[in-house]
């Protein structure tokens, strides 16, 4: 069971920092708060591979000061030209190039059904890429919550709904905003990032919690 807390505590804070990565930038924030460090260490743990470019987003970052990545990050997300990569599912997801469109209603319900709302003073859409990550590991944590209480009959009902929304949603459509993103910046540290993105998410999973109702049975058993 420990080790499942972990592994999964560990999974839960690469969507939370990923989330952060897709933010405005703030290079002093990044730095201070060891962000990108963090990131490589808990995916090494993980996810190997996506660990490798999230090194190279350590490096890179230090080649650029704050302006260069919020004007990169501007061009790529916000326009005001004509956004390069829309960092909102809809866009990918309902097939007219639009926000707020029946995919963002249906993770709007999602948010909702776990006691989340209020994102008419959210600063980004309920669709945006940091956002969508952020409830990822908000599911995440609540997984957590539950097995630590041995809960396991909400840990799973958890998990189905990671599984859910990650299908649905996430492994839909980021994969293809992390393609835009490459073919369209020459800036090291969001090239890495976008890299970064699409290999976790492509193979993020949560744990099978059946092993752990198993090995639970067995020590009460005893």
């Amino acid at each position: 069971m420990d080790e499942t807390i972990l592994r999964e505590r560990t999974r839960g804070d690469c969507y939370r920092f990923l989330s952060a990565c897709f933010c405005q930038p703030r290079k002093n924030a990044f730095q201070e708060e060891k962000l990108l460090q963090n990131l490589t260490k808990s995916l090494h743990r993980i996810c190997p591979e996506a660990a490798l470019f999230s090194a190279s987003m350590e490096e890179s970052i230090l080649k650029y000061g704050n302006e260069e990545l919020l004007v990169e990050y501007s061009r790529l997300f916000i326009g005001p030209f004509g956004v390069i990569a829309p960092p909102y599912g809809s866009v990918y997801l309902d097939g007219e190039r639009r926000v707020m469109g029946d995919s963002t209603m249906e993770v709007i319900g999602m948010y909702r059904n776990e006691g989340l709302s209020g994102f008419s003073d959210a600063r980004e859409l309920p669709d945006h890429v940091a956002v969508e990550l952020e409830f990822m590991s908000y599911l995440v944590f609540a997984e957590i919550k539950a097995l630590e209480t041995s809960d396991l009959r909400t840990a799973v009902e958890t998990v189905a709904k990671q599984e859910k929304f990650s299908a649905e949603f996430l492994r839909r459509w980021i994969p293809l905003f992390c393609e835009r993103i490459k073919e369209n910046t020459e800036n090291g540290f969001y090239s890495a990032l976008a890299q970064c993105a699409s290999t976790f998410i492509g193979s993020s999973r949560p744990a099978d919690l059946r092993d752990v109702a198993g090995e639970e049975t067995r020590i009460a058993s005893q």
